[in-house]
């Protein structure tokens, strides 16, 4: 699903040396970084990147790049000079520094005004209320007394425990059953200096993702809703599309991104995250304005990935198709494993996914290997949903060293 204000839209906004492609600075050097560098490859369009230490995933192939400290302004703004672009690989740049650097010219992409959305909880969820997108029931909460509170506004405990900033991949978020299990969600938001968002634990029949690319110009490009399933609160399988979407809800659910990306006036790549509830309705989990891991599918499973649509909508170039190539796709993340040969040298894993399925797509990170730590993911496509779906699991197991492990 696409709709262009004006397809023949040309960018007055980016500025560059005649006869030359604008640089683009990218913050942050994880994966994301790292396959927006493979995008931005065939597009001849020039990366800086701010990396958090020497040898992370991006900046192992990003060789104009700087190791810095992306909470300091001066060090953002050594980054950015020069260059007509600024964005980002995670959602943690302080608000304030972003602002800073939108008032000293610099195209912040998504800009700070829509980025908060992204970084505090709180303001999402006040926000999109505003809005009337439908949210779970939640309330900022100041000790287990307030907990107690709001569990009984919603019809009692559990209730789910989340900081409002800082948070990710399961990290900063507590399901509690009683007042007294509420410590250590406070402790952490003391420690952290944020506050706690309360959200009724919703009963849901399974997670859905609706990802977006918006450029300035107010071109959006709609990906198809896929399927996510989570294991320890980490991203574990996704597939496009998701199987057996009523259609109303799947138009329903790209609807809510389109209308969230227009009114909060993201640019780039919006992922909403969603609850399909077990009565067909579906609410607004979390927002991401970055390429997110459920969009991973569409570097091999779409017309236009997501990190060629988020590079050009952040440099204002039309968007590219987001339709699939194939009817099915399936995307399984490689988690460092606990035990097996394999899981600790990742290359030894090639000769046999490779052989075994030479229509597998890989994708490693270049990280060091941890026990649950995202490495790289695997993807497979056809028109067969439990043959794709075979595939990418087995590959994925026999990385992590899981080789009697193929689905879960």
């Amino acid at each position: 699903m696409t709709s262009a204000a004006d397809p023949t839209h040309r960018s007055t906004s980016i500025t560059r040396e005649p006869g030359r492609p604008p640089v683009l600075a990218v913050i942050g050097g994880g994966q994301l970084a790292r396959m927006m560098a493979q995008a931005a490859v065939g597009l001849d369009v020039p990366i800086r990147l701010l990396a958090e230490a020497d040898g992370v995933s991006a900046a192992q192939v990003l060789p104009d790049h700087l190791v810095g400290d992306y909470r300091d302004l001066g060090t953002l703004r050594r980054v950015t000079e020069g260059c007509a672009v600024v964005t980002f690989d995670h959602e943690h740049v302080p608000t304030q520094h972003l602002q800073a650097l939108a008032d000293d010219g610099v195209a912040c992409r998504p800009g700070p005004g829509a980025l908060v959305h992204a970084q505090d909880k709180a303001v999402m969820r006040t926000r999109l209320a505003e809005l009337g997108v439908p949210c779970p029931r939640n309330a900022v909460v100041v000790d287990a007394a307030d907990v107690g509170r709001f569990a009984t506004e919603v019809g009692g405990f559990p209730v789910v425990l989340k900081t409002t900033r800082g948070g990710y991949d399961g990290k900063g978020v507590w399901v509690v059953g009683t007042e007294s299990e509420c410590g250590p969600a406070f402790e952490a938001a003391v420690q952290a200096g944020v506050e706690i968002l309360a959200e009724e634990k919703v009963a849901f029949r399974r997670e859905l993702s609706a990802l977006v690319a918006r450029s300035p110009s107010g071109q959006v490009a709609a990906y198809p809703v896929v399927e996510s399933v989570q294991k320890d609160g980490v991203c574990w399988e996704v597939t496009a599309p998701a199987p057996d979407l009523d259609e109303a809800l799947a138009l329903e659910a790209q609807r809510v991104a389109m209308t969230v990306a227009a009114e909060l006036d993201v640019t780039g790549i919006l992922a909403v995250e969603l609850f399909e509830t077990d009565d067909g309705r579906i609410l607004v989990n979390e927002l991401a304005m970055r390429p997110h891991n459920t969009g991973h599918w569409s570097i091999d499973g779409a017309v236009t990935g997501q990190f060629e649509n988020h590079l050009r909508a952040v440099l204002d170039l039309p968007l590219g198709s987001p339709e699939a190539r194939q009817p099915w796709t399936v995307m399984v993340n490689i988690l460092g494993g606990s035990h097996g040969h394999i899981s600790d040298d990742l290359y030894a894993g090639y000769p046999h996914v490779l052989a075994r399925d030479p229509r597998l797509k890989v994708h490693l990170y270049g990280k060091s290997v941890k026990p649950g730590r995202k490495v790289g993911h695997v993807t497979a496509y056809g028109d067969d949903l439990d043959e794709v779906r075979e595939r990418a699991r087995h590959a994925a197991a026999w990385f992590r060293g899981d080789l009697g492990e193929e689905s879960h």
